[in-house]
Formats: C-alpha cells, sequence, structure tokens
C-alpha cells in the first residue's frame, strides 16, 4: 500500500474510534456542566492537567519512546514492551514517593484531600498508555480505535454512577477516570494477547539505555507543552486583581472554555496519531519532502476550515455543550473560545513539525523550540490575566503557540525542507482574528461578517483538500 494510501487508511480508522469518543466526552462535558460547580470544575481541570504533567516525567516519556522503537523493525518488540513497563513500573514507584510532597505546596493546594487517588489516577492511566501505544505500534490501529470508543463508554458509564446519581463530586471523577482506565488496560492486554510480550526475560538493560537516551530530551518538551496549559489554570486560580475576577471557579469556566476547541484538537489528535506513524516509516524515502509539502498543505488546510466553521456556531455549540442551566455562570463561557480556539490550530501545527524531530532523531531542538512557548506563556499570563482575566490567559497561549510555530517552522525545515504558502497562513490566521473579534463583540450585524469571513477561509483552503483527495483517487 503506497503511503499516501496507508494514511489517509489509518486516519480513517483513528477517525471511526475517535469520533466516537469524542461524542461520548462531549456527553461528559454536559454531564460535568449540569452537576458541577465552576469552583468543583476548577479542582477537576487543575487535577486533569497535573496528571498531564506528572505522567510524561514520570513514565519518561513512555508515549514517545514506545512508538519509536515499537515501530522499528531492528528491535525485537517483545523486549521493546518488556524493556518499557519495567521503565514504567520504576517511575511509577518514584511517582508515588514524591506526590505527597508536592501536595504541601501552597500553588499546588487543590490536590489536598485527592493525593491518594491523583497517585492511583496517574498509575492507572500510565498503564493504559502503556498497553495503547504498542498495541498502536504493532499497527492494530482497529483495536486501538475500538478501545477509544469502549474506554469513554465506561468512563461515561462511571461517571453517571458517581457524579449524577451519587454526587461525589470531584472524587467521582477521579474513581471514574480510574476505573475506566483499568478497564481499558485488561481489554488491550487481552484482546492484544500481550501476555506474550510480557516477561522479565525479555527487559534489555541497553535498550533501556537507548529509549532513554532518545526520550530525555523529549520530557521537558511534553513538560513545557503541559505547563504552558497548567500555568494557565495556576494564574488564574492563585492570582489577585482588582479589575477581574480570580479563583478556583474563574478557571473552572477557563477550563470549560478550553472544551470547545478540543473539538479541534479531536481532528489533530486523530490525524496525528497516523501521522506519526508515517512520519517515522517514511523519513528514508525519497520523495519524503514532497509527501511532507502535501499532507502539511491539506493538514493546514483542514484545521483553518474546521476552525472557521467552529466560529460560526460558536454560540449555539457552547451553550449545548457547557449548558448554563444550573450555574448561570457559565453563560458567558463562549465568549473566551475564539482565541483558544486558533490557538489550538497553531499547536497542531507544532506537533506536524515536532513529527519531523521525532521522525529525524532531533528532540533536543523540539525541547528549544517549546522553552520558547513556555517562556512566553508564563511571561504574558504574568502581565495578562491580572488585566483581561480568562480573555488574557486565552490571548497568553495564543501568543506562545504562534510564536513557537514560527521557530519550529524555520527550524525543522532543516531536516526536511518541504515548502508551505506563508501568505495563505497569514490570510487564514487575520480571518479567523476577525471572526473572534466579531463573536466576542457582537456589533450589530456581525454575524453576517462573520460568515463573509467563514466564506473566505473557505474558498482560500479548500482547493488544498481537492488536490490531496486526488493524488490519494490517481494512487
Amino acid at each position: 500500500m503506497n503511503k499516501y494510501k496507508k494514511l489517509a487508511l489509518n486516519t480513517g480508522i483513528f477517525a471511526i474510534g475517535s469520533f466516537g469518543a469524542k461524542i461520548l466526552n462531549l456527553l461528559l462535558t454536559r454531564l460535568y456542566a449540569l452537576n458541577l460547580s465552576d469552583t468543583e470544575s476548577g479542582i477537576k481541570g487543575l487535577l486533569e492537567l497535573s496528571l498531564l504533567f506528572l505522567q510524561p516525567i514520570f513514565t519518561f516519556a513512555l508515549q514517545e519512546y514506545l512508538i519509536r522503537f515499537g515501530l522499528d523493525k531492528e528491535y525485537d518488540k517483545r523486549e521493546v514492551f518488556s524493556t518499557s513497563a519495567v521503565i514504567t513500573s520504576v517511575g511509577m514507584i518514584l511517582m508515588t514517593l514524591i506526590v505527597p510532597f508536592l501536595s504541601k505546596m501552597h500553588s499546588l493546594s487543590y490536590m489536598k484531600g485527592f493525593t491518594v487517588m491523583l497517585i492511583i489516577y496517574v498509575i492507572m492511566s500510565s498503564l493504559r498508555m502503556l498497553c495503547q501505544n504498542f498495541v498502536r505500534s504493532r499497527d492494530l490501529v482497529k483495536l486501538f480505535s475500538i478501545d477509544g470508543i469502549l474506554a469513554t463508554l465506561t468512563l461515561l458509564i462511571f461517571n453517571l454512577i458517581f457524579i449524577s446519581h451519587n454526587h461525589w463530586g470531584v472524587k467521582g471523577f477521579l474513581l471514574a477516570a480510574i476505573l475506566s482506565d483499568a478497564c481499558s488496560a485488561v481489554f488491550l492486554f487481552i484482546a492484544a494477547r500481550l501476555h506474550k510480550y510480557t516477561g522479565l526475560r525479555y527487559f534489555n538493560k541497553e535498550l533501556g539505555k537507548e529509549m532513554l537516551g532518545f526520550a530525555a530530551p523529549l520530557i521537558p518538551t511534553i513538560v513545557m507543552w503541559t505547563v504552558t496549559s497548567l500555568s494557565d489554570r495556576l494564574f488564574i486560580n492563585n492570582m489577585k486583581s482588582d479589575r477581574v475576577v480570580l479563583g478556583t471557579g474563574t478557571a473552572g469556566i477557563y477550563d470549560y472554555a478550553n472544551k470547545i476547541p478540543s473539538l479541534i484538537s479531536m481532528v489533530s489528535t486523530i490525524f496525528y496519531q497516523a501521522w506519526s506513524m508515517s512520519a517515522i516509516t517514511e523519513n528514508n524515502s525519497e520523495d519524503r519532502n514532497k509527501f511532507y509539502e502535501k499532507v502539511y498543505s491539506a493538514y493546514e488546510a483542514i484545521l483553518f476550515m474546521a476552525s472557521a466553521g467552529l466560529l460560526l456556531i460558536i454560540k449555539p455549540i457552547t451553550s449545548f455543550i457547557v449548558p448554563s442551566d444550573k450555574f448561570a455562570v457559565y453563560a458567558d463561557v463562549y465568549m473566551y473560545t475564539p482565541i483558544l480556539v486558533i490557538a489550538v490550530i497553531f499547536m497542531s501545527l507544532n506537533q506536524f513539525l515536532g513529527g519531523i524531530y521525532s521522525a529525524t532523531k532531533h528532540p533536543k531542538n523540539s525541547s528549544w523550540t517549546a522553552l520558547v512557548a513556555c517562556t512566553v506563556n508564563l511571561v504574558m499570563n504574568y502581565f495578562l490575566i491580572p488585566e483581561w482575566g480568562i480573555q488574557g490567559a486565552a490571548f497568553a497561549t495564543f501568543l506562545s503557540y504562534i510564536i513557537c510555530y514560527g521557530a519550529r517552522m524555520i527550524d525543522a525545515r532543516y531536516y526536511v525542507p518541504f515548502r508551505f504558502d506563508i501568505i495563505k497562513t497569514v490570510i487564514n490566521t487575520v480571518a479567523l482574528l476577525l471572526m473572534s473579534v466579531l463573536v466576542i463583540g457582537s456589533p450589530k450585524l456581525y454575524m453576517l461578517w462573520v460568515f463573509l469571513l467563514f466564506a473566505l477561509v473557505m474558498f482560500i483552503n479548500y482547493k488544498a483538500i481537492i488536490d490531496t483527495a486526488r493524488k490519494l483517487i490517481k494512487r
């Protein structure tokens, strides 16, 4: 099968699984909004981001090295899985010893009362990640997608029991996540017959060193991306201001504002799961640069078109996903989503460019570009959040991602020098920013101008989609 069709097939399979999972996730967001106050939602969001912060550190970037070495035919898959399992186990022991001390820090006080459950949450999620990524590295993409749907379905069921029925709040959410991840790990272990790849006799010390050597520069990269997200909430949660309302409740509103752009990140995640595999397997192909050029052009077009469509219907879709029936404070969530939608576009494009570093084995470059984004985000959060509140956090996120995008577009193309149209990218970005300003300000006849800008984005980008589709059909 040629590289374009394989990428399209894998993307399609991931899409089937991810769309089902994301639909269920939207129901979960609605369930949380109806049952958790803004303060409870703020704590929940901070705990979720704590998982994303702790996991790459104490699994030593498991998701990166397991895929990279699992797909490489030079390595024994039994040694890859068993060695990864040992490394993960050691990391979980270290995490269990360290997290109780972290919870004593003032800025992490939201962990108090949830420390033990947070530790179990990270362990179960890491075990699931271990099984998930190994299944994907074996090219079992259908099983991977089925698991995505089943895991979200069990999460929904457990949340209905613990939050809607029992009213256990944040603890109910953590318990639901723990049980869902446990069910997923067991399902994948049995369905993929992972016991055949498990055993201390397959542990390879030299392979472990090679894995950790590859992953070491990637750990700060992943952590810094998480810090970029977590710092927004921590600043909102802990800073004081005479101009805007801040605190845990405001962090909860910001968390919901980030749920809407996740519809765009869904498109990105679906594609990236397939793309990361193709980028590695096609790294040494003769027409690699042309392959990147075609894929990037179509990917960028899809992201801008999807985002323009989302901004066009942002108010009704936000009111459905985050209802304000019970908690009126959620009625203004839509105002904080437009800038975050654009930020997600550049986060997704950064992911694409980061795939170049992984495929060509230049993880250090990924780290320094992520450091740029993290630094910009922290500095801008410090100055903008006390003045603009949630909108300041959103704008800081957008700036950090677009600056990182510029750095990566210059740097990554030294390794894979594919062509791209910077003028089209600028016009797309300006059009979406204008749409965002109109949605937030809601002036007279603003929907007419929003629609015209939407049409402009569609017109600019449709050709890249058609060209790629024709290439697929011809091949």
